[in-house]
């Protein structure tokens, strides 16, 4: 049937937990391609039909087919953007460095796209609050404290704090730091912060 591989591909994502990304379908997307190309090859012999011959009965054909074109289009643009939103949202969540797991499921040219956001992002944040720039991914939520306690969940190695200080991260340690300097790293699944 017409766009089912189409419809496929939104409920797989549709079906993915809000901010998870699951593996590139570059089969299924390659399969509503073809399914395109192949409905307009066939609208362009039955037009060229219809203008040399006067079969006025294939016009509804036509029209059919190329609503399913534009439904092809629809879906696959709309997988392609979905996409591209939750790879942003990565970003500011996990930080300019992603997982493995996560990149291991990004086409390459999607890796690009995060690379080039990325990159407008530093220059954008590097443009704000002078010599130093201002880091805009940091407090997403706005802070109770400035200072949280945390727990090293792996071993990281030299901490610097900006007084100066420089704290060793050491797994199972804990640490009482300032809430802007160790997001990051809560983030990232080095540090958890503990609730107490």
């Amino acid at each position: 049937m017409f766009c089912e591989k189409a419809m496929e591909l939104v409920r797989e994502l549709h079906r993915a937990p809000e901010g998870q990304l699951p593996a590139f379908n570059e089969d299924g997307l390659r399969q509503v391609l073809e399914e395109m190309k192949a409905l307009y090859e066939q609208n362009q012999s039955d037009v060229n039909e219809v203008k040399s011959g006067g079969q006025s009965d294939l016009i509804s054909t036509i029209k059919f087919r190329h609503c399913s074109l534009l439904r092809n289009r629809r879906c696959a643009v709309a997988y392609l953007y979905d996409r591209l939103l939750r790879i942003r949202a990565l970003r500011w969540e996990y930080g300019s460095v992603l997982p493995n797991a996560l990149r291991f499921h990004m086409s390459a040219e999607e890796m690009e796209w995060f690379n080039h956001y990325k990159k407008s992002l530093a220059i954008y944040m590097k443009s704000l609050g002078g010599d130093e720039g201002l880091d805009i991914t940091q407090d997403m939520k706005p802070p109770k404290s400035l200072y949280i306690e945390v727990r090293c969940l792996k071993d990281y190695g030299e901490f610097e704090v900006d007084d100066g200080t420089s704290v060793l991260l050491k797994k199972n340690s804990q640490h009482f730091l300032p809430r802007w300097k160790c997001e990051q790293l809560v983030r990232q699944g080095i540090l958890e912060h503990v609730l107490s």
